[in-house]
Parts: structure tokens; sequence; C-alpha cells
């Protein structure tokens, strides 16, 4: 297709975006018909295919007779948006196949405009996509919305990839004017890595398995920078994993069998710089590195790329390409290969939030059968043998009335004490289970009412000493923890360390707030007691340090049998 009154370079480029929107309508075409699980398309969803078909059509038309206007570019974008989102909503949204449709606008801003035009097209179509899930499906939740919002970090990562890419296509375009030929072959190559990254970005929202995104970087990267080579050249690729600390094959691109039992130390060599630094290195003649001459798949090759699979400070592993050909990795190329793996590090990253995501709801599963148990014993221990006492008090008492009324009326008061303490029980119980006033007043009156009810229910002499402009420096959720944490330890004080005063300190030291509770009671051998929880029915301290925890924060116990208790938790305050 070429387009009149326009540069060779601008049809190029304009080519390559018209083939791109091809491209994608055919991957949403495949995805509901003939995909891994396909569907069986609606009206709405096959009507919505076929404007997009004659959208697309349209936009040939008007490109053959010169009439691609800048308003009509934006228009387009527009209709991209709107058929997109639709297409969403029409195959089932989160549930359907089309989760990566914001690769639709997304891509073809990114090949047009500059950064921020590309990514506000990005962000905006999510926001709709976000506000389609609230119209459509009101029953969804914060799951759902993570997941668009992941999908949105995939695509935005693709977007940036994208604008990358269509920054060196304009500048190598134009660099090529002068030969039709050269632009040719090179609109070619950069059409291939367009549908790498494409397809990398594909693969990255349709997978949570890193290693298969290892593999495509390795395939993908691969087959977009032979066009490059000349015929006779050939690349190699391996991906390598730490385990321990040993470097593990996890992946290869025309790698011999052999090779993926080579087990490399990164001690020295090329291994051992990209681990330490973190930084994208190349060499010559790699069958002369010390530890990549194990490998008989790059005997052949007279280049080497090697780049760090890096997640913030930490080196998870490496990729390797080499090819035959002497400097075969220039900057483009570097770029290039860089944008590829990225891709498996965004991978890395999201098996990685997903693995701490589900120790974290196990984490949480296990605080709330922790706290169902200590519920239970609370109301056993407690309400539960009161309540049995009144009703045999009440059986004595009726049968008593009979015989002697002055002592049924003694029994009746004794009854009537009990069933008020009883009471009293049931409304501390309340209280520690959903504290209201420490969401309308603060930590402090809440700590202090803690105090009032531990004196009026149990008898405990509770003094609080606390800081109340601390507040201002906690977050609401912070403030929890430390309230649970406090109840925990009082509680654990009232019930084992026969204490006559338990006191409450909440201060800060410069940017450290320190909760310290202490008791004057019987105290414990602090060794003995943490070497027998794992058969223990209570995890009171365990609790205790798993909270503080949440809050980047530290529990110290100490204890000796005759001297008392002394709890002192220390939380960091710039974490806030």
């Amino acid at each position: 297709m070429n387009f009149p009154q326009r540069d060779f370079a601008a049809n190029q480029m304009e080519w390559l975006i018209f083939n791109l929107r091809w491209l994608i309508i055919a991957a949403i075409a495949a995805s509901l018909f003939i995909g891994p699980n396909p569907t069986k398309p609606g009206d709405a969803d096959f009507a919505l295919l076929v404007t997009l078909v004659v959208f697309n059509a349209l936009i040939a038309l008007l490109e053959f007779f010169n009439f691609w206007k800048p308003a009509l570019i934006v228009a387009a974008l527009v209709v991209d948006g709107l058929l997109g989102a639709a297409l969403f909503v029409t195959t089932g949204a989160l549930r359907g196949p089309l989760l990566w449709i914001g690769l639709l606008p997304a891509l073809t801003a990114a090949l047009r405009y500059r950064w921020l035009s590309a990514l506000l097209v990005t962000v905006l179509f999510h926001v709709a996509l976000v506000v389609a899930v609230f119209i459509f499906f009101p029953r969804w939740g914060t799951a759902q919305l993570l997941q668009i919002g992941l999908a949105a970090v995939t695509v935005l990562a693709g977007t940036v990839v994208a604008r990358l890419i269509a920054g060196r296509l304009r500048r190598h375009l134009y660099e090529y004017y002068g030969d039709p030929a050269a632009n040719a072959r090179r609109a070619q190559n950069l059409r291939k890595r367009a549908q790498a990254i494409y397809d990398m970005a594909s693969m990255v929202s349709a997978t949570q398995d890193y290693e298969r995104v290892l593999d495509a970087a390795l395939n993908f990267g691969a087959m977009g920078a032979e066009g490059q080579a000349t015929p006779h050249s050939k690349m190699v690729a391996a991906a390598l994993m730490f385990d321990g600390e040993e470097l593990k094959v996890r992946a290869g691109w025309r790698l011999p069998p052999a090779d993926n039992r080579v087990v490399c130390l990164a001690r020295e060599g090329i291994l051992a710089q990209v681990a330490r630094i973190g930084d994208p290195m190349s060499l010559n003649e790699p069958d002369r590195d010390p530890e990549l001459q194990q490998f008989v798949g790059f005997r052949n090759c007279r280049s080497l790329l090697a780049l760090p699979l890096r997640v913030g400070l930490e080196t998870h592993g490496a990729v390797l390409y080499g090819h035959t050909e002497p400097d075969f990795f220039d900057d483009d190329q570097r770029a290039f290969f860089t944008a590829m793996v990225n891709q498996a590090i965004i991978a890395l990253q999201n098996a990685q939030l997903y693995k701490s995501l589900r120790a974290e709801k196990e984490r949480l599963l296990q605080v709330q059968e922790e706290a169902n148990k200590k519920l239970a014993r609370d109301l056993h221990d407690g309400p539960t043998q009161a309540v049995a006492a009144l009703a045999m008090r009440a059986n004595f008492t009726r049968r008593l009335m009979e015989r002697d009324g002055k002592a049924a009326s003694e029994e009746l008061f004794k009854m009537e004490d009990l069933a008020r303490r009883t009471t009293k029980e049931i409304r501390h119980m309340l209280f520690t289970l959903r504290p209201l006033v420490l969401e309308s007043q603060g930590l402090s009156a809440a700590l202090k009412q803690l105090a009032e009810k531990m004196g009026d229910t149990h008898g405990q002499n509770v003094v609080v000493e606390a800081d109340a402009s601390l507040e201002d420096r906690l977050e609401k959720n912070q403030q929890t923890v430390l309230f649970y944490i406090t109840e925990e330890a009082v509680n654990n004080a009232r019930k084992h360390a026969q204490a006559e005063h338990i006191w409450v300190r909440l201060k800060a030291n410069h940017d450290t707030l320190i909760l310290d509770i202490q008791d004057d009671g019987v105290g414990f051998n602090v060794g003995e007691v943490n070497d027998g929880y794992d058969r223990r029915g209570s995890l009171g301290m365990v609790n205790m340090r798993e909270r503080a925890e949440m809050l980047s924060g530290t529990v110290k116990i100490d204890s000796a049998e005759g001297k008392g208790t002394r709890i002192t938790v220390l939380v960091p305050l710039n974490e806030n």
C-alpha cells in the first residue's frame, strides 16, 4: 500500500500501524473463536467485531486518498477506545478472553504520539474499563479492580516499550529515506520486532508462569533480531536463574540438550559482573569466558549480550544472547533485547507479587482463625460458665423458696450480682472486638477506656500513660494494630501474671514509636515459653509479633520468674 503525497518513510510508518491494527483485530477474533478458551460470541460481540473491521477498512480508504488529518486520528482513537471497552464488557469482562484489549488504542497511540499522549490514552482507557465494571458488574469488588490494575500496568509497560521502539522506528526510517529497498527491509524487521513486543506483552498479560515468559523472551527476541543478520548467521540464547548460589538453565533457544545441565556459579567472567553490577554487558569471543565456555551452544558465537533479571536490588538470574557475527549487539540490538527481557522481569515481579499475596492471605486466615479460637476460649471461660452458674442458682433458688424465703432472697441477690458481672464481661468482650472509641477518638482514648473496663470487669489496676500527640503521626490502621497488641499483652498479664499493677506507656523517641506494657506479677522464663509454643493452643506472643511486623516493627519481651514482665514494641514512624 502506497499513500500519495507522502514521503517513503511516512508511508512505511503508516503501513506498520495499519497492519498492526489488523493484527490486533485478528487476535481479538482468534481469542473469541479459536483461542485456548474459545467462547460463543453473541450478536453484540459479532456486531462490534464487524464494526471494528469496517472501521479499519474506512481508515485504509482515508489513508489512500491522503485524507488522514490529525482530528480524524484523534477521533479514531476515541472509536478504538469505545469499541474496545464495549467488546470487553460484552465478552464477559474479566471472565472473558479480552483482558488485553487495552493494546488496541495503546499501541496505536504509542506509535503515533509522544510519551505523555500515549500513556494518557492507556490510562483513560482503563479508567473507562473500571467505570464499565461498576456499571455492568456492580457486585464485583477489589479483587476484580486489582486484575484490571495489573492489566493496566502490563499494557502501560507494552506502551512504554512500543513508544521506545516507535522513536527508533522513525529515526531509522528517515535514515534510509533515499533507499526504498533498504527501507522495505528495515520496515519488515521493525514489524517483526513490533510483533515480538506485542506477543511478549500478550504473554505477560495471559500467564503468571514467568518461566513461560522467559522462554518467549528468548524465542521472540531471537526471531525479531535475526532479520538484521546475514543469511548464514545464527543466534543462540539461554535464560539462567539462581537456585541458591548456583545459576541453572531454565530456558533455551537453539541450545543443545547437554547445555540444559550446565551449572554456573557466577564467580568470574561476565556472569559475575552482571550479577554484581546489575547492568547489561556484552563481549566478543564468549568461548573464552571462564564460565560460558562450558556451553557447547556458545562456542561458535563471536559476540554475546548478557542481560540481568533484576527486581529491585536483587538479581535473580541472567539472559544470554549469542550470535555468530562479531559486534552484532549494537545500541539498537541492546535496546530491543532489553525491552524483551524487561517483559520477563515484569512477569517475575507479578509472580512474586502473586506469591506474596497468597502468603498474606494465608497469614490473615491464620490470624482470623486464632482470633476465633480466642473468642471461643473467652466465651467458654467467662460468660458461658457464668450463665451455667446462673441456671444452677435459679434452680436452687426455686427449690429454696418453698422452704426458706429469706435464704432464697439472699440467693437472688447473689444471682443479680453474677448477672451484672457477666454483663460487664460480655460488654468488655464486645469492646475488644470493635472498640468504637478507637475509631472516633483515637488510640489514647481507646487505651484509657480499655484500662477502665479492665478495672470494672476484672478488678485489674491498669495505668495508661499515652502521648496523645502521637496520633497525628499514625494512620488509623496502625492505631488499630497497636491497640490489639496492647489488649493481648494486658489480657495475658491479667490472666497469668497475678499482677497488682499493669502499666501501659505510649511515647516516641525521634522517629520510633515505643509501646511499653509492664506488670509487677510473677514473671516467667521467656526461653521455656517460646520453646513450648508449638505445643500450646494459645499463640498470644506470636500474634503480637506478627501484628508488629505488619507495621515493620519488633517486639522485645523481658521477664524473669518473680520479677514481673515487660513487653516493648518498637515501630518506625517514618514508615507512615
